[in-house]
């Protein structure tokens, strides 16, 4: 006696990743997800590819990871991918100490996001974004 199977969430022509935890800001993690936003997947491989950001590396990895189970999991084109979504949370804060002058403490606040990154693919009729 199991559950019913749950109804997929995304539409058939999408596939997804989700990365939890990563130890960046949401602020400069959002940055890059803003670079990549409504790109055809594999000009935005590029992008990721050639940004100076530290987090871009691990970003650049996530889509891959989406355009893989678009191609593997779903029998998506790779070819007519574009990056739906890329959207950015909050996760966990990890608090610190910091000595200061005359015996005080400042706290230092660590902060780590999520990222989902959803591509979908567009048929040939919907103008490709260039």
């Amino acid at each position: 006696m199991s559950k019913p199977e749950a109804p997929r969430r995304l539409a058939d022509n999408e596939a997804q990743c989700i990365v939890s935890n990563l130890r960046v800001s949401p602020r400069k993690l959002n940055v890059v997800a803003a670079m990549i936003r409504n790109m055809p997947a594999q000009r935005a491989v590029a992008t990721l590819t050639f940004s100076k950001r530290r987090i871009a590396g691990q970003v650049k990895k996530a889509l891959e990871s989406a355009i893989s189970n678009a191609e593997n999991n779903h029998q998506l084109d790779v070819d007519r991918l574009v990056v739906s979504r890329a959207e950015v949370g909050r996760s966990i804060v990890m608090r610190r100490f910091h000595a200061r002058g005359r015996g005080r403490a400042a706290r230092v606040e660590k902060w780590f996001s999520h990222l989902k990154i959803v591509v979908a693919e567009r048929t040939q009729d919907e103008g490709e974004t260039e």
